[in-house]
C-alpha cells in the first residue's frame, strides 16, 4: 500500500508519525510529509519525507507552538494563534490537493493538529486516520472534559454536574468558533464542528489511532473509532553526547520538552535551588534543543545545563523527572520505569498532570515555589504506587505491532 503519514515539526507529534511509519516501511511505501525543518529528523529515521509547508510557514508554525508567554485562557492569544493557524492550515490544504490530485495515497495518517488534511481525504475518497497521542483531549459523552484545568472523574452528583457542565460549554465554544470563522472553516472543508452522531468531524470517523494505554486514561465512554494502540516511541539519531551520570549517585532531569522557551530559565533557577538542597543529587537541566550547538554547562558540582537530553536512550538513567506533562515524556518515562514531577503548563498537559498523579505514577508540582516540599514527597518509597502496572503496560503494548496489524487488515 502506498500510506503517507502527515504531522507538524514539533517533536511530540512528529516523533510518534515516525515511529510508525518505521513500523509500516518495510512492509508499505511509507512517505512523512512534514515541514523542512523536520527532514533531517525523517531522514536520520530511515524514512522518506517530503515537504508539506515551506520554511516561511514552518516559522509560522513555531511562533504558535513556542509563544514568548503562556497562552492558557487569555482571548487575545488564542484569537491570534487561531487566525495564524487558519491560514496555514488553509495554504497546506491548497499544497496537499495538488498532491493528491496526482498521485493518491492508498491511506492518509494525520496527526489530530492538521484536521484539514484528513478532511480533504476523505473528499477525495482516499482513507484516512487520525493519530492522537494524548487521547485525553477527546470529547466524550462522559468523564471529565479535558482543557479546563486537569478534572479528574466525579467523586459525587455536584461534580456530576459540573463535569456535564463542561462538557456543554466546550460543546458550546467550538460551536461559536465556527460560526465566528465561518468563511475560513469552510474553505478548510469544516462545513460543522460535530457530525449526525455527535463526533468530533475533525477525527476520522474510521480509526484514531490512540498512542497510549487505556490504563492511564480515566474511565470514559470513547468513540467507537477510536483504538488504543500503545505510545509510539521515537527519537531520531543526535550527535549529543550522554549526560554526565556520576556513578553511585542519584539523577534527576529537569525538562519542558522542545516547546516553551518562556519558562526554561525558571525552571533552570528552581533546579538550581534544588541541588542546592540536595548534594547528593545530581541535576540535570535540558533546553530541549536537538538542532543546538550548544555545549553543556556545570552551574554548581552537581547541577549540570545541557541543550538536549535524548529520551529514548539516557531517560532510563535517572531516577526521578521533572516535566511538563508532554505525551513524550510521559510515556518515555514510564516505558523506563521513572516516577515523574509534573508541572503542567498549557494544553492537554494539566489532564496529563491529573491522569499521572491519579494512577500513582506521578506527582502534580502546582507550583514551583512548591518543589522542594514535592520533591520530599517523592522521595517516600511508597509516593508512586501505581508506577510498576504502568510500566508493564507500556511494554506489553509497545510489544506488538498494533499499528501494522490495522494497515494489513485495511489492505485485507
Amino acid at each position: 500500500m502506498k500510506i503517507e503519514l502527515l504531522a507538524p515539526p514539533y517533536s511530540g507529534h512528529l516523533h510518534p508519525v515516525l515511529a510508525m511509519a518505521r513500523q509500516l516501511q518495510p512492509h508499505h511505501e511509507v512517505t512523512v510529509l512534514s515541514t523542512p525543518g523536520a527532514q533531517a529528523a525523517i531522514g536520520a529515521s530511515g524514512l522518506h519525507g517530503e515537504v508539506l509547508l515551506c520554511a516561511e510557514q514552518e516559522a509560522a508554525l513555531w511562533q504558535i507552538a513556542n509563544p514568548p508567554r503562556p497562552v492558557k485562557a487569555n482571548p487575545l492569544r488564542l484569537h491570534a494563534q487561531l487566525r495564524q493557524a487558519l491560514r496555514l492550515m488553509e495554504q497546506m490544504r491548497g499544497t496537499l490537493q495538488q498532491r493528491w490530485t496526482i498521485a493518491r495515497p492508498d491511506l492518509a495518517i494525520v496527526d489530530f493538529t492538521l484536521p484539514p488534511a484528513g478532511l480533504l481525504a476523505a473528499e477525495l475518497g482516499i482513507a484516512w486516520w487520525t493519530s492522537l497521542p494524548s487521547p485525553c483531549v477527546l470529547e466524550c459523552a462522559d468523564g471529565p472534559p479535558p482543557y479546563l484545568g486537569g478534572l479528574s472523574p466525579a467523586r459525587n452528583r455536584w461534580q456530576a454536574l459540573q463535569h456535564a457542565a463542561g462538557r456543554r460549554m466546550t460543546r458550546l465554544f467550538k460551536r461559536g468558533v465556527h460560526a465566528w470563522q465561518r468563511p475560513a472553516m469552510r474553505r478548510l472543508g469544516v462545513e460543522s464542528i460535530y457530525r449526525p452522531d455527535g463526533s468530533e468531524r475533525v477525527y476520522s470517523p474510521e480509526c484514531i489511532l490512540a498512542l497510549g494505554v487505556p490504563e492511564l486514561e480515566f474511565p470514559r465512554r470513547w468513540p467507537a473509532a477510536l483504538q488504543f494502540v500503545g505510545p509510539m516511541l521515537h527519537t531520531p539519531p543526535s550527535a549529543h553526547p550522554a549526560p554526565p551520570f556520576v556513578p553511585g549517585a542519584r539523577h534527576l532531569l529537569v525538562t519542558a520538552g522542545t516547546h516553551q522557551d518562556w519558562v526554561k530559565p525558571r525552571l533552570a533557577e528552581a533546579a538550581a535551588a534544588l541541588a542546592r538542597l540536595y548534594p547528593q543529587w545530581q541535576v540535570h537541566v535540558s533546553d530541549g534543543h536537538q538542532d543546538s550547538a550548544a555545549t553543556p554547562v556545570q552551574a554548581l558540582p552537581n547541577l549540570h545545563r545541557l541543550p538536549f537530553v535524548d529520551y529514548a536512550r539516557h531517560l532510563p538513567g535517572y531516577d526521578l523527572v521533572l516535566h511538563h506533562g508532554g505525551a513524550g515524556v510521559i510515556y518515555h518515562a514510564l516505558r523506563a520505569g521513572v516516577p515523574a514531577l509534573v508541572f503542567a503548563l498549557d494544553y492537554d498537559q494539566f489532564d496529563h498532570a491529573a491522569r499521572l498523579q491519579a494512577a500513582g505514577a506521578g506527582l502534580w508540582l502546582r507550583d514551583l515555589q512548591d518543589l522542594p516540599a514535592v520533591f520530599a514527597a517523592a522521595l517516600r518509597g511508597d509516593a508512586f504506587p501505581g508506577l510498576a502496572m504502568l510500566q508493564a503496560s507500556v511494554r506489553q503494548h509497545m510489544a506488538a505491532d498494533a499499528v501494522l496489524a490495522r494497515v494489513e487488515a485495511l489492505g485485507r
